[in-house]
């Protein structure tokens, strides 16, 4: 609708002077396909490697008996229950000031020389240790130790994937000669594969709208995600600033741009996702 349309009383659904400037200027504007290419790319790497990782733990919990699993479970569990927010200020301070148990700082003298000698140790602080805000690498380190967002909720469901998994199989394998990483990837691997397109959907979707984590690791404008062009643009709000409802269609065409991707994508991996979810044990 135009902006005439939306102080015009007569008009309901259907608009009298129809317009697609709304979708031009947030478009523009806003740089869509800019923020949907660093999105995507994100998006796509974190779940990746989610997928896998949490594939991995989950068949240890599942397969596997070790002392202290029960503990270390139990940390999984306590994963999916603290608010994220709780530990926001911690994360923060961890990766603007990265260290390794000591060790980076122990080694300030060769980081001095390395500042000299090449241009790629921008992201070092004077103290030795790294600042990693405004890079991937929070995302890329919180994802491969599955401590990123929703991991425990991933685990537990590979968890119960792989206990209806029969140990037979397994066992057969191993009397076969085949150790535990080729039993894992010629056999249990194959077996996994729609949960893990399931579980590789939820990272990806959820990592798409995520707003907590970007705002909290990219304190810059040049990461510029989706969640960040859901804003009025400037011309339209030029145009038509007093009507809170023309601003709130705006908002509303911004956030339907936003999740239209994830509709796509859903249409051809449904059946995939409800396998994986049938298939998870946790339904029922």
């Amino acid at each position: 609708m135009s902006p005439n349309d939306f102080v015009d009383v007569t008009v309901k659904l259907i608009p009298k002077y129809p317009t697609l400037d709304q979708y031009r200027f947030i478009i523009i504007e806003n740089e869509y396909f800019l923020a949907l290419w660093n999105t995507a790319s994100l998006s796509l790497m974190v779940a990746f490697m989610q997928t896998l990782i949490c594939a991995f733990i989950g068949y240890g919990f599942a397969k596997f008996k070790f002392k202290g699993r029960g503990i270390l479970f139990m940390a999984v569990i306590i994963t999916m229950v603290v608010p994220h927010q709780t530990i926001m200020l911690s994360m923060f301070m961890k990766f603007r000031y990265f260290d390794l148990f000591g060790v980076f700082k122990g080694l300030n003298g060769l980081l001095d020389y390395a500042k000299t000698a090449s241009a790629s140790v921008k992201m070092l602080n004077p103290d030795g240790t790294f600042n990693f805000l405004n890079t991937n690498w929070p995302l890329i380190m919180l994802s491969l130790t599955g401590l990123a967002f929703k991991n425990g909720l991933y685990i537990f469901i590979f968890r119960q994937f792989y206990k209806g998994v029969p140990d037979e199989l397994e066992e057969a394998a191993y009397v076969d000669g085949s150790g535990i990483f080729k039993t894992y990837f010629r056999i249990i691997l194959p077996l996994t594969v729609p949960i893990m397109v399931t579980i590789f959907m939820f990272a990806f979707s959820w990592q798409w709208t995520d707003n907590f984590y970007t705002s909290l690791f990219y304190t810059t404008s040049g990461a510029h995600m989706l969640p960040d062009i859901v804003v009025v643009p400037a011309s339209l709000n030029m145009t038509f600033s007093a009507n809170d409802l023309y601003t709130s269609a705006i908002i509303n065409t911004a956030s339907l741009l936003v999740i239209l991707p994830l509709f796509i994508i859903f249409l051809f991996a449904q059946n995939a996702l409800i396998e994986g979810v049938e298939r998870s044990g946790i339904v029922g």
